[in-house]
């Protein structure tokens, strides 16, 4: 029986070159980088500045939006909404047509620290955009945002 694959992909394959590889050593790199932001001065973790981002960003949704916009478990997406709340930066409320569901949003003082991280995270992102040239940074968000099924 014959093998799958030809012994000269074998021979060839490096895992440093493997895209998702590059892609998943490149998230972590960079996004561990700016997790300093929300972790030291909010004590964040990163589900819950993705959650606060989101409520920040598009509003009022429920926790099941969120999942599902984030592309995060729903476990996750739960612990981080307790948290948040907690804090005081998000507060649930009651859907009257449907009582299984939640809508959630960010109070006054979670949209301060949702503005707050905005700006940071501007500046995070212009430091890492830098390293590239102007072409090179719009080819690749271009390609990063059709990797990921983004418009």
């Amino acid at each position: 029986m014959k093998a799958p694959h030809s012994e000269d992909d074998v021979a060839h394959f490096d895992l440093k070159d493997f895209l998702p590889y590059l892609l998943n050593i490149s998230g972590e790199v960079t996004s561990s980088g700016f997790q300093s932001s929300y972790k030291n001065q909010y004590g964040m973790t990163r589900t819950e500045w993705r959650v606060l981002f989101h409520l920040g960003r598009y509003g009022d949704m429920t926790a099941r939006d969120i999942c599902t916009r984030a592309r995060t478990h729903k476990t996750k997406v739960s612990r981080a909404v307790s948290a948040l709340e907690k804090v005081r930066f998000l507060k649930r409320q009651k859907n009257l047509d449907d009582r299984r569901f939640e809508t959630l949003c960010l109070t006054p003082e979670g949209y301060k620290a949702y503005k707050t991280l905005c700006g940071k995270a501007g500046q995070f992102d212009r430091a890492l955009s830098a390293n590239f040239t102007p072409q090179e940074n719009a080819i690749l968000r271009r390609c990063l945002r059709q990797l990921a099924g983004l418009p």
